[in-house]
């Protein structure tokens, strides 16, 4: 398979060799240098585009891509105010985007755990949820896309809360708010905890990566997945869950 790559940062790099590994062609690498070469030749040759870049650029480069008419697979998080308008326009087949908040295939399971537990804990409403994740220090977005679509998916199942927030220092949240606290530290690549606290007794759950090859080969299996496909899809629909 042709793979074009967009941003080749740390991220860039690794998943650029897991891709090699796997048999797959790099068509073509793209960085801040030669931006303009979204609509080369070689780009266009691409069978995917793989999107790890940063928050200010990603709908930009995701635009060229589907003006390019490359399916693009990215992990770039930090911009999903934008996610509504690029999935009407992969709905109306203008383009073919997967994005996800996290492609480890660890806390994609760690997610649907998440949900299930939710579900059952929905039950009980003496206990009360709140989050905590933590990553390197170049982050730049908080709290991280993960933490966000784990809060999302949490508050959808969850009726106490209609909401999540970052609350300051010593800061009680709202009775309806679901505290995310977000730690930058380190070369942490990423630790999210969720805890349910009652007055008996706390139940946690913790998806700890070790690296960031879980990201970048699930981000492979995106893309391999991801031709032959046509409108907007999800690390889910990857996984099957």
């Amino acid at each position: 398979m042709k793979i074009a790559l967009i941003g080749h940062g740390k991220m860039g790099h690794i998943i650029e060799n897991i891709a090699r590994e796997r048999g797959h062609e790099i068509v073509k690498i793209i960085d801040e240098n030669n931006i303009h070469e979204l609509a080369s030749p070689e780009f266009r040759s691409a069978d995917v585009a793989i999107e790890f870049t940063c928050p200010k650029s990603a709908v930009d480069n995701i635009l060229k891509c589907f003006a390019a008419g490359v399916p693009v697979v990215s992990g770039t998080t930090g911009w999903t105010e934008s996610l509504p308008e690029l999935r009407l326009m992969c709905d109306k087949g203008d383009g073919t985007l997967l994005w996800s908040s996290n492609f480890s295939v660890g806390m994609n399971i760690f997610m649907e755990l998440n949900r299930h537990l939710t579900r059952i804990m929905s039950r009980f409403p003496e206990y009360h949820p709140e989050m905590e994740e933590v990553h390197h220090i170049h982050k730049l977005d908080h709290p991280s896309g993960t933490a966000i679509t784990l809060a999302e998916d949490l508050i959808s199942l969850y009726p106490p809360l209609t909401r999540w927030e970052e609350p300051a220092p010593d800061a009680a949240p709202g009775v309806d708010a679901l505290a995310i606290t977000a730690r930058r530290e380190g070369e942490v690549p990423g630790i999210h905890t969720i805890r349910w606290d009652s007055p008996a007794d706390e139940i946690s759950i913790t998806h700890s990566a070790h690296s960031r090859a879980g990201f970048a080969l699930g981000a492979v299996l995106a893309a391999e997945w991801l031709p032959g496909h046509t409108g907007y899809f999800t690390m889910s629909d990857v996984l099957n869950f």
